[in-house]
């Protein structure tokens, strides 16, 4: 079995020890997610979304068998990612490298990609510089100055709020998010009246929304994790009476996740934000989606990880058509620069400069719907970028 030096040099040299498999009808991916550790519910959604995919449209594509071979960061893990990419492009000789949930993990792997000239579909990842630190990257999810840059602008212009106070998770999804809302509200003649963040794993929010208070906003931007962060800042906002409408509340869509609104309860009403997939958005192929996948899954809703997995496969057999079964790194790059499709969150397509998904903005705001709240989309900002590649910022 050959040692991770001897794969690190292999990949490098552009060698693999499995180069007769790429001759034959076969097309290997190699997915590599966090399927064990903290993040190991976002990874078995995304995963869900590939196989979703494949079980409605078989595992043949331009005369091919498609095969999954899954690894496990248990992340994240940047080291461990860029050590099974290796081993997949070198020991178990795949075609393509997918998956990826979190960015450290995508950039760990970005080098392997570019090395063997390997496509390297990144379904999740949403960090802007992503795309940009390997020429056989394309992303299919989304980016987070992508939904917050066009939200900023929204707030002022159509959100009626003039002044805001951003506070947002101190890590790097939240500093993207507080800097591209800001940059967007701003940029459209908003004031920023105060900024603060707070830790990550964050069980009480009252000082932070205390000193909110104090500052008196017409609103607040908030970006924090999953999980049990969304009821708990609710909760404080709440008890400080800082809720719509007297305070509009404003954030990215983790916010308001369906399992967060659960146990949110009355404190969602009102809040507004934004996301490019929403489960509730009334369209034929999303609402067959939905059925789809609750049917595979056990009664679960699709997310934003299943979106993202399920279009990642979509990309890779359109490409591989495109090919007629090329699946070389820079064929499959070419045949996917460019391409659009219909998805279940709306019309999508791959710039062809950055390799970077460009998609529908929705402005959602919790509602009551038949007795029960639930995102409710009130308006779509169409077509949009990625405001930062190529930006020092």
């Amino acid at each position: 079995m050959p040692t991770r030096t001897t794969l690190a040099l292999a990949v490098a040299a552009g060698l693999t020890w499995s180069a007769g498999a790429q001759a034959q009808e076969t097309v290997k991916i190699g997915v590599i997610l966090p399927y064990s550790g903290p993040f190991a519910d976002a990874a078995n959604q995304l995963d869900a979304g590939i196989k979703l995919y494949m079980q409605q449209n078989g595992d043949m594509v331009a005369g091919k068998k498609v095969e999954i071979v899954r690894k496990d960061t248990g992340g994240p893990a940047p080291d461990v990612a860029k050590r099974l990419a290796q081993e997949l492009v070198v020991r178990d000789g795949v075609d393509i490298i997918a998956g990826f949930a979190l960015t450290p993990e995508a950039l760990g792997a970005a080098d392997v990609a570019t090395q063997a000239k390997k496509l390297m579909v990144v379904m999740n990842a949403a960090t802007s510089v992503v795309t940009e630190k390997s020429p056989y990257i394309v992303r299919t999810s989304v980016t987070i100055p992508q939904v917050n840059y066009a939200f900023g602008k929204w707030a002022f212009e159509k959100g009626g709020v003039k002044q805001a106070y951003t506070l947002v998770a101190d890590y790097g999804p939240g500093h993207d998010a507080e800097k591209s809302f800001a940059k967007g509200f701003t940029e459209a003649g908003g004031t920023v009246i105060g900024a603060d963040k707070t830790p990550v794993a964050n069980p009480d929010f009252s000082a932070f929304v205390q000193r909110v208070k104090d500052a008196n906003p017409e609103a607040v931007y908030i970006f924090v994790p999953g999980g049990g962060q969304p009821a708990a800042i609710g909760k404080a906002l709440s008890e400080r009476g800082l809720t719509p409408p007297a305070t509009k509340i404003f954030g990215q869509g983790e916010l308001t996740h369906p399992e967060a609104l659960e146990s949110m309860g009355e404190n969602a009403r009102g809040i507004v934000t934004t996301f490019h997939y929403t489960l509730e958005r009334d369209d034929p192929l999303n609402n067959a989606f939905v059925e789809a996948y609750r049917g595979a899954n056990n009664g679960r809703s699709p997310d934003l990880f299943s979106i993202g997995g399920y279009d990642g496969m979509h990309l890779v057999y359109e490409a591989l058509k495109k090919t007629n079964g090329d699946a070389s790194g820079d064929a499959l790059v070419e045949a996917a620069k460019g391409m659009s499709w219909d998805s279940p969150r709306g019309p999508i397509s791959i710039d062809p400069e950055t390799r970077d998904i460009v998609q529908n903005v929705y402005i959602r705001e919790v509602q009551e719907v038949g007795g029960k709240l639930q995102n409710v989309i009130i308006d779509t900002i169409e077509n949009v970028k990625d405001p930062l590649h190529g930006a020092s910022n």
